[in-house]
């Protein structure tokens, strides 16, 4: 694997995924959905969804109080933040796939905000994330599924991960006319142009509470 120190966020996002024993490629893949679009290749001052969701990972200030903080603005502690939702989301509904779902508009069975990759079949949230879960490919060429960080060696050692994400911009090349920007790297990856589709239920929510420590209730 190519190790390069261009990656935007990289460390952040490895060292937030070991400490909620994620698969960190999991973590940069729901980077990439929320914040990979046209002109947001920053996680800082990322503001979408409205005015509600609020950097790297588009926390929604109207679930989350957290989201209404300077700290929200900071990718460390917001990835941090996202990685515990989802840590909360695997540990309530069992898969990833709930996980995600739940992570994005409030529900495990929700279909939640549908993304055309450019080929004329929206997808699903779940689905979407996956996509770029696989575009980001494996550390060190390798495939394999997203969920929880297996045979995670100490958790405050995140090393390989970090240095597995310097290598994805490398591995991903400079991309093509419509490639997108990913958070993990400043630099172009060779991504379908995409765009969001509006939600299919109006009531859904863009990201739900959880429980534990991670759910904030408006006040």
């Amino acid at each position: 694997m190519t190790i390069t120190s261009n990656v935007a966020y990289g460390p952040e996002i490895a060292a937030a995924a070991t400490r909620h024993h994620l698969d960190p490629r999991l973590l940069a893949a729901v980077a990439a959905q929320e914040t990979g679009g046209p002109g947001s290749n920053s996680g800082r001052n990322v503001v979408g969804d409205g005015g509600h969701g609020y950097g790297l990972f588009q926390i929604d200030d109207r679930w989350h109080a957290f989201a209404r903080t300077p700290a929200a603005m900071d990718p460390a502690q917001n990835a941090d933040y996202a990685a515990g939702l989802l840590e909360s989301n695997l540990t309530r509904y069992g898969d990833v796939r709930s996980a995600l779902s739940a992570y994005n508009a409030g529900s495990p069975n929700a279909t939640g905000t549908r993304t055309d990759w450019g080929d004329g079949q929206p997808v699903g949230y779940a689905d979407s994330v996956f996509r770029h879960y696989a575009q980001l490919g494996g550390f060190g060429g390798a495939g394999g599924s997203p969920g929880a960080l297996a045979g995670a060696s100490d958790p405050r050692d995140s090393t390989a991960e970090i240095d597995a994400l310097r290598g994805l911009a490398g591995d991903l090349g400079q991309g093509a006319a419509g490639a997108q920007y990913c958070p993990v790297g400043a630099m172009p990856l060779n991504l379908p142009a995409y765009r969001p589709l509006a939600q299919p239920d109006a009531t859904q929510r863009d990201l739900a509470p959880a429980t534990g420590d991670y759910a904030d209730a408006l006040d």
